[in-house]
């Protein structure tokens, strides 16, 4: 046992090589063994493109190491169904391999069965090897291949007494350089991020990601997400950095059905792409149609960076999954603005509250990160 856990580190080390890469792919890594020693190893770079066992079959191969007979390790349950790329099983049992020992099972349908497949072709499978650090690198994946939905990350950077600005109305920086770079390698591993048009009026940001070198590729970093802007009255500016600037990444803006066309026209002209969506009995936007439209383009995951009535009404919903709260170590007072508007809980409610959470400092500031239960 303790060689298959120190084997599956080694898989999963691989597979967060391609974070913020393969959606709507999951992050795979696979390593062989033989005679307890790794002979070659693979992770899944890009959806399209070969699948970790693939890669690191083709990785023994080049180093004129056969398979036959070793053991593979490899983070999610091989695919057993042609798509983009054939069945990873195929490739496994031409290999010759006796042993797979598979982090955990695939929850999509489709591509399911590939651990029983094996067995009945007389291999030995062991399923469920350090399942949870598997899931934790492939929530985005499981949640949209369940449901359809994105998974949804909710960023905040607030003073000790929960304060997102200075004053009412402004912006600025809350939090240090290293929470900002902390921020951006988030930015890099997610599909979307997302803000509402109060946010976008104030700061004219850029939403991109701003990194160095990805160390583990040798390739720029910095992959721009798909910027979300939730603006109901379409009050945007066709000059908004984020539509005049150099990025590869597309501006979504998400209006309602009462927002004017003319103003839609200029958006589009300036590139943005614009969904007209529901409003709900609040007079917000529909989050949940929202959410339905990002993953149907295949956006697993979104960064929701607030603002406060963004923050509210996404936990008024219960549609957060994760939170990352960066916390400066001041106090603003009550001048500044709170991280939440428009969020209440109902008599006999009970709180929502993080599970599973950590606790890390990050240059001066702390950053609590959990799950929402």
């Amino acid at each position: 046992m303790e060689h298959d856990l120190r084997y599956m580190r080694l898989a999963l080390k691989e597979a967060k090589k391609g974070l913020g890469r393969t959606s709507p792919n999951p992050c795979v890594g696979a390593v062989i063994v033989r005679d307890d020693e790794v002979i070659a190893q693979g992770d899944h770079r890009r959806a399209g493109t070969p699948h970790a066992e693939v890669n690191a079959i083709a990785d023994a191969l080049e180093k004129g190491m056969s398979c036959v007979g070793a053991t593979i390790y490899v983070t999610l349950e091989p695919c057993n169904h042609t798509g983009r790329t054939p069945p990873c099983t195929q490739a496994i049992l031409t290999a010759g391999f006796r042993r797979v020992v598979i982090g955990m099972a695939d929850p999509n349908p489709v591509a399911s069965g590939g651990a029983d497949f094996l067995r009945s072709q007389g291999l030995e499978v062991k399923l469920g090897v350090l399942e949870q650090e598997c899931r934790q690198l492939n929530y985005p994946f499981l949640k949209h291949s369940v449901s359809g939905l994105p998974w949804v990350v909710m960023k905040a950077g607030m003073s000790l007494d929960g304060k997102i600005s200075r004053r009412q109305g402004a912006g600025g920086a809350i939090t240090g350089p290293e929470a900002k770079k902390r921020v951006h390698l988030l930015r890099d591993q997610l599909d979307a991020i997302l803000i509402g048009s109060g946010t976008a009026l104030i700061d004219d940001p850029s939403l991109t990601t701003r990194l160095g070198d990805r160390a583990d590729r040798n390739e720029a970093a910095g992959q721009d997400p798909v910027r979300v802007i939730l603006d109901s009255r379409l009050r945007l500016s066709p000059y908004a950095k984020m539509l005049t600037q150099n990025s590869s990444a597309p501006t979504w803006i998400f209006c309602d059905h009462n927002a004017s066309e003319q103003k839609q026209k200029e958006l589009e002209q300036a590139g943005a792409v614009v969904h007209r969506v529901e409003s709900d009995q609040d007079g917000g936007l529909d989050l949940n149609q929202v959410l339905r439209c990002l993953g149907q383009a295949d956006i697993t995951s979104v960064l929701v960076e607030g603002g406060a009535a963004v923050h509210g009404s996404f936990l008024q919903k219960k549609l957060v999954d994760q939170v990352y709260l960066f916390t400066a170590p001041y106090f603003i007072g009550e001048q500044g603005t709170s991280l939440l508007s428009g969020y209440s809980l109902g008599e006999g409610e009970a709180p929502l509250c993080l599970e599973n959470q950590t606790t890390e400092i990050v240059g001066q500031d702390i950053l609590l990160q959990g799950l929402l239960c």
